[in-house]
């Protein structure tokens, strides 16, 4: 018992460090609230929405493109669906496709950057000059190309999403790697006869995990731009999935008349992005004691 205490005190004086510099940053500590309730009403959408029927092809012709209101608090659209319950729910949809994006790309990413890293030669020469292919195009275009391919839905946008993003991750955990195995550490490990990927997997991904964390958390307000992105070309989430920007798409024909329509999933995505942007700023401080504020 006693040694479990003793092992858990670094973790606890850590986190409080860690909530103590979230906590002096006013920003990100509002952007952490904001992302919380943000993520709290997607999962509790279905629940907490005033017009569920509202999230599929329902039709209230008599009340279509009707500014915001007490019983519409974001106004309708040309259907006469709720835009509040829809853009709530797009939480629920854009979350999940920047979460799935962003997953998947660690997954291809940081093993293959922390193998080209590791042993070097020509491992790392072919799946650098692989990860170089992949650089050379913008993401975004990247992605327009594959969905085009696989054809026009929100999980080919996240799988496409994912296999333009995984390059940066490589390039990134490659260098720490290279790093990493210069340490004692893994050189003992080597000397013992530990297997090559066990120290990669055990060892060298581990301890260069927090330059991805950052990058990741500040990535997903990226991604989020991406998907709806895809969305607003019709290339991603289709009708009548309530994602944000596929609504944008549908409102610019009645901009600005009905300004409702596009302000309010555009200023989820605004805010939404900004938030992890910020949030990721103060990650990277949390993380790295060279970017601390005194």
């Amino acid at each position: 018992m006693n040694n479990f205490v003793q092992t858990m005190k670094p973790r606890i004086r850590s986190a409080r460090e860690s909530m103590y510099l979230l906590a002096r940053n006013k920003l990100s500590l509002a952007a952490l609230i904001l992302l919380l309730l943000l993520a709290a009403a997607a999962v509790l959408a279905p629940a907490i929405i005033p017009y569920p029927e509202d999230l599929a092809d329902a039709a209230h012709t008599d009340i279509s493109l009707q500014p915001p209101s007490a019983e519409h608090l974001m106004g309708t659209d040309e259907l006469g669906r709720d835009i509040f319950s829809r853009v709530i729910y797009g939480s629920r949809v854009s979350l999940t496709a920047a979460l799935a994006a962003v997953g998947l790309s660690l997954l291809i990413g940081v093993p293959l950057g922390a193998v080209a890293g590791s042993f070097g030669g020509w491992v790392d020469n072919v799946i650098m000059r692989i990860t170089d292919v992949f650089l050379s195009f913008p993401p975004l275009l990247l992605a327009i190309a594959m969905v085009v391919v696989l054809g026009s839905s929100l999980n080919n946008a996240v799988l496409a999403i994912a296999l333009s993003w995984w390059p940066w991750y490589t390039r990134l955990i490659r260098g720490q790697a290279i790093s990493m195995k210069e340490r004692k550490f893994v050189q003992a490990a080597e000397t013992i006869g530990t297997g090559r990927m066990k120290i990669i997997f055990r060892h060298i991904i581990p301890n260069c995990i927090s330059p991805v964390i950052v990058q990741a958390s500040m990535d997903i307000g990226g991604v989020i731009l991406t998907v709806a992105s895809l969305s607003f070309l019709s290339l991603g989430a289709q009708l009548p999935t309530p994602e944000w920007g596929l609504m944008i798409s549908m409102g610019r024909r009645f901009f600005p008349d009905s300004w409702w329509y596009c302000i309010f999933p555009g200023l989820a995505i605004f805010i939404t992005v900004l938030c992890f942007n910020l949030l990721g700023d103060a990650i990277r401080e949390i993380l790295d004691p060279k970017t601390r504020k005194n």
